[in-house]
């Protein structure tokens, strides 16, 4: 999962105590999860009377809620803490308050060193405790200075409002769902056991209810996330495990609900419930997200991966059996430590033989208190850019052809919001591009068939086929 953005959207909120709002700006790096944890930081602040704001000036609370997968993130936090110290001493000097916190995974691993190196931060928060963000915002104006980033005991998800439908409408007819977080695999190159703790999944009733209110908002497609989330198994009505492939069965039977995805996936935990919910389920989209980092076992064996390049491919194979037209992403690395040229080679015969529709590739970086941070036989920078290079190229190349594999077809399009043309509006195919059509913004929120016409750098353009469903 790799996007950068702000949280711009400003749903409205009620006062608790009738006083005039203040005002959070919220500032997301990383992930969908953590996007979806600012949705719900700001939902629990707006009971507080925290209005969002896309001012960061006007802000009374600017809050960062970090990600640490990416190459040196916590340097680039301490970056922006240092503009934001400025900004509230110069606010000071105009009489007016501003609170700085940090949530998210640079909050979990750094913790008090945030407050040692950045002393105009009042809150640091883990994304294990943030729902306990306005109790240690009301502990910060008394003076403290906040580090909560114990793994909370409680179900924080218990703990947080679920927005109210007009919140809802005012984000749009697509929505992220957290389902489970952490991750037990402890691949060598990953923080993400370190930050986010073990596997733990929400129950099921905890995920329709507000899957059910989300619907009610008029969402009409739901992303189910987790860090594994494949790995999902949370409790049934009866207190049995249930799978996700059990859970996507149970989604698809809410009215109104017209799409289900879910990302990311491991290969360890694809499962033939989950298969077979691609066959069987109309709602369930032709995409899947599945990394396999690597095309060498040598590789993917010093990764903890799990499995072989063989495993990962009959695994494809028995998945495009039940579902020919589904679109494969998957995630990529290259120089991780002790990589050599043949290695190298494999995970391009990999790539070459599963045709991605998308793909995320990176170079190797060191996370420290990772084992990767420790193997030797580290590979210089220069091979890996020149092998990212290649890596990306080839992607590329398959990505192109994929998309252009759809002019001529057919498609069921969800008409989410407005495009940089007037009378345009943009949607996504069923396999997860932007796609622009000519529409009314009244329609948004539609689904209306359209055939494909063309493709652009990374998006495709579409004619209307006939009306709205």
């Amino acid at each position: 999962m790799t996007q950068d953005s702000a949280l711009l959207q400003a749903p409205e909120v009620s006062l608790r105590d009738g006083s005039n709002s203040r005002k959070v700006f919220i500032k997301t790096y990383g992930c969908q999860m953590n996007v979806y944890d600012s949705t719900r930081m700001s939902d629990a602040l707006a009971r507080d009377g925290y209005e969002p704001t896309e001012d960061m000036e006007e802000a009374d609370l600017v809050l960062l809620n970090t990600c640490h997968i990416r190459e040196k993130a916590a340097e680039k936090v301490y970056s922006a803490l240092g503009r934001l110290r400025e900004m509230k001493k110069k606010k000071a000097a105009d009489g007016r308050d501003m609170m700085i916190g940090v949530a998210g995974c640079v909050a979990q691993a750094e913790g008090e060193e945030i407050l040692r190196r950045a002393p105009a931060v009042d809150v640091v928060i883990g994304p294990q405790t943030y729902h306990r963000l306005p109790e240690a915002l009301r502990r910060a104006k008394e003076g403290q200075r906040v580090v909560d980033t114990e793994y909370a005991i409680e179900d924080k998800f218990e703990h947080l409002p679920i927005a109210e439908s007009r919140k809802i409408r005012a984000r749009g007819v697509t929505a992220f769902l957290t389902v489970q977080e952490g991750c037990d695999k402890f691949c060598t190159f990953c923080v993400v056991p370190y930050t986010r703790g073990s596997e733990v999944s929400r129950p099921v009733a905890q995920i329709v209810e507000e899957a059910e209110k989300l619907v009610e908002g008029g969402v009409r497609e739901v992303t189910l996330l987790g860090q594994n989330v494949n790995a999902w198994h949370g409790a049934g009505p009866g207190g049995e495990a249930w799978s996700l492939g059990d859970l996507l069965y149970r989604l698809a039977e809410i009215p109104g609900l017209a799409r289900l995805r879910y990302t990311t996936s491991h290969p360890r935990d694809m499962d033939d419930r989950l298969i077979n919910a691609h066959r069987d389920l109309r709602a369930l989209m032709p995409y899947l997200h599945l990394p396999v980092q690597s095309g060498s076992d040598r590789i993917l064996k010093a990764m903890n991966r799990r499995h072989t390049a063989a495993e990962y491919l009959a695994l494809i194979e028995r998945i495009r059996a039940v579902r020919p037209d589904i679109a494969l992403s998957g995630d990529f690395i290259t120089g991780f430590p002790g990589e050599t040229d043949k290695d190298f080679e494999d995970t391009l015969r990999l790539v070459e033989e599963v045709r991605y529709a998308q793909a995320f590739s990176f170079k190797y970086s060191t996370r420290p208190g990772t084992p990767g941070a420790e193997l030797k036989d580290q590979v210089p920078e220069e091979i890996k850019a020149e092998r990212l290079e290649r890596l990306q190229a080839l992607l590329l190349k398959q990505q192109q052809e994929f998309a252009e594999s759809c002019i001529g077809k057919e498609i069921d399009l969800l008409l989410e919001k407005p495009g940089r043309m007037p009378g345009q509006l943009i949607g996504r195919s069923p396999w997860l591009q932007s796609v622009n059509v000519d529409a009314k913004a009244s329609q948004i929120g539609d689904i209306i068939k359209v055939r494909i016409t063309g493709t652009g750098t990374n998006s495709l353009f579409a004619e209307r086929a006939e009306a709205a469903v």
